[in-house]
Order: C-alpha cells, then sequence, then structure tokens
C-alpha cells in the first residue's frame, strides 16, 4: 500500500462510526481561516460595534468576547477596509455576523438624485465586502424615507438599484436585510397603533430573490403594532433580529413618539415575541441596539436579551 493511500485509510479509521453525538465530533481549528460563533444556538447574541469602547477595533472586540456574547454586527464599515474588520475579527475570533450599511440615511437608495443612489450602491457594495471578508452573512440596510416621492415611485427606484447588487450578494452569499425603521414606508407614521406589515412584505416579495429579507427590529415599530404579530406575518422573511425596549403606553399619553429604552423596560410583550419566534421557527442572530459603554454595561445589556428572549 502506497504512503497515501495508508494514511488516506488510518484518516477514514479516525472517523466516528454510526449513531455519534454531533456535539462531541471534534474538527480541526479554523481559526487562522475564519473565526467560529461562540456556541451553535437557535438563538445567538451580539451587540452593535457602536455600544462599545476601546481605543482599537480590537480592543473592542475583546471586550465584547468578555461579556460574553456570541458575536458582534459591524455598524462603522465606513471607516474601515474590509481587511481591517477581518483582521480584528481573525486576531480576536470574534465573529463577525453583520455588517451596517453606513450613510444609509442620508444617501438613500429612494433619492431622487442619482449621484445620491450612485453613492448608495458604493456604500452597499463595500459593506457586503465587509460582511463576506469578516466571515457575516448580511448587510442591514435602510432603504431610504418616504419624503423622497409618491410611495410606488420610491419603492421602485429602490428596488431597481437595490436589485443590480444581487448578483455580488449571492455570488458572496450576503443577505441584504431590510430594518423597519421609523422613515415612513411600509407603514402610516403617527398613525394607528394595530398596523399590519403588508406593505413591507410585499417590498420584499417584489425582489423574488433569496438574497433579500427582513432584519426585523422588535421595538422599532412596537408604537404602530403587535411585534409579535408582525413577526408571525413576516415568518421566515426574517433573517436577524435587532433588539430595543420601547414604551408604547408613554408615548400615546405624552403625544411623544420616541419612547425608546432598555430591551426588558417599556411594555413590549416578551412573552408573545418568544411564542411568535417559536412558531416561525426562528434560528439566527439577535442584535443589541440600545445605549453601550463598558464591559459591564455589555454584559448587562446581554442579561435583558436573554431575559427577553429566553425567559
Amino acid at each position: 500500500m502506497s504512503t497515501n493511500r495508508r494514511k488516506f485509510m488510518l484518516g477514514l479509521g479516525a472517523l466516528p462510526t454510526a449513531g455519534f453525538a454531533l456535539d462531541k465530533v471534534e474538527s480541526p481549528s479554523t481559526a487562522e481561516v475564519v473565526p467560529q460563533p461562540a456556541r451553535i444556538s437557535n438563538i445567538l447574541f451580539s451587540c452593535k460595534y457602536g455600544m462599545t469602547k476601546g481605543k482599537t477595533i480590537e480592543a473592542r472586540f475583546e471586550s465584547v468576547k468578555k461579556a460574553g456574547y456570541d458575536g458582534i454586527d459591524f455598524d462603522d464599515c465606513g471607516k474601515y477596509t474590509a481587511d481591517q474588520v477581518r483582521n480584528a475579527a481573525y486576531n480576536t475570533g470574534l465573529f463577525v455576523h453583520n455588517a451596517i450599511n453606513h450613510t444609509h440615511w442620508g444617501k438613500r437608495f429612494t433619492s431622487a438624485k442619482m449621484e445620491d443612489i450612485a453613492t448608495a450602491k458604493r456604500n452597499l457594495e463595500h459593506c457586503i465586502r465587509v460582511s463576506h471578508a469578516a466571515g457575516g452573512s448580511g448587510v442591514l440596510l435602510v432603504i431610504g424615507r418616504e419624503n423622497d416621492g409618491s410611495k410606488e415611485e420610491i419603492a421602485s427606484r429602490a428596488r431597481q438599484h437595490i436589485s443590480e447588487l444581487l448578483p455580488l450578494a449571492g455570488a458572496l452569499g450576503q443577505r441584504i436585510l431590510f430594518e423597519n425603521v421609523w422613515n415612513g414606508m411600509f407603514y402610516e407614521h403617527g398613525g394607528k397603533t394595530d398596523q399590519g406589515c403588508k406593505e413591507l412584505i410585499d417590498f420584499i416579495d417584489s425582489f423574488n430573490s433569496p438574497w433579500v429579507g427582513s432584519y426585523f427590529d422588535i421595538g422599532n415599530h412596537h408604537r404602530y403594532g403587535n411585534m409579535g404579530d408582525w413577526l408571525r406575518a413576516l415568518g421566515s422573511r426574517v433573517v436577524k433580529l435587532d433588539l430595543k425596549g420601547f414604551n408604547k403606553g408613554k408615548a400615546l399619553e405624552t403625544k411623544k413618539d420616541r419612547q425608546f429604552c432598555d430591551i426588558t423596560e417599556g411594555d413590549i410583550d416578551w412573552a408573545d415575541v418568544r411564542k411568535a419566534l417559536a412558531e416561525i421557527n426562528f434560528n439566527g442572530w439577535t442584535t443589541a441596539e440600545v445605549s453601550g459603554g463598558d464591559t459591564k454595561r455589555l454584559k448587562k445589556v446581554l442579561d435583558d436579551m436573554k431575559r427577553a428572549l429566553i425567559g
């Protein structure tokens, strides 16, 4: 038997037999290839990079690891190259699961100015490449604003130009994920408290692409509807979650809509959210989007996330 064949056969003998427990399989270290999430679970916890403190990317990543998160969502892409973010992930071993499109409020896909759209496309391409380089799987995108035109006009404009990035997204395995925000699109701003999300569903489905979905923010639209019902309606379109608290009662009482707070404060029905996530078989990343700080503060936020989504 040749040396190579003998080594191959010996390797086969080392493989686990049928019936092995998946969590006991050992694999070679991939630290030099790509960082891995801290755990494999149906609910994974991360925070925004902007919530962290530190003089370098590495210092901030280390703080997130020390606080106990499974990974991080990188929301400062405009200041860094793909290589810089990748190297920070590799040097610290912290998994970067997502990138966030920078300046998407100012350079919008709904803008009537072609120079704005051109910048928006360059920014989205950069974020797709950052997420891919670091090992992530998606990019959060705020589509635009309602005052850029009529409902039909801005939806059509955004769809046309976002679609031009789908070949790149598909090639690099990156989902373009729309965040539900207070931009007046796909809901009635200042309107009723029991609105649905059919317009958002229709917009996502209009792409007819597996590379488009929802980065659903639990808290952003609590003022306008039941978040458990929105999750059920969106179903498998929900790929990732943002978490923040919101006090609807106080917003209605004071007539001041923006009543965001820590995750377990306010009056979101987290029990119903947990039920809805189970019903849609959600598996994936959840990201805190609240005020941040040092490692102690990040640990507190992580505890809040676990109480909200695990109970």
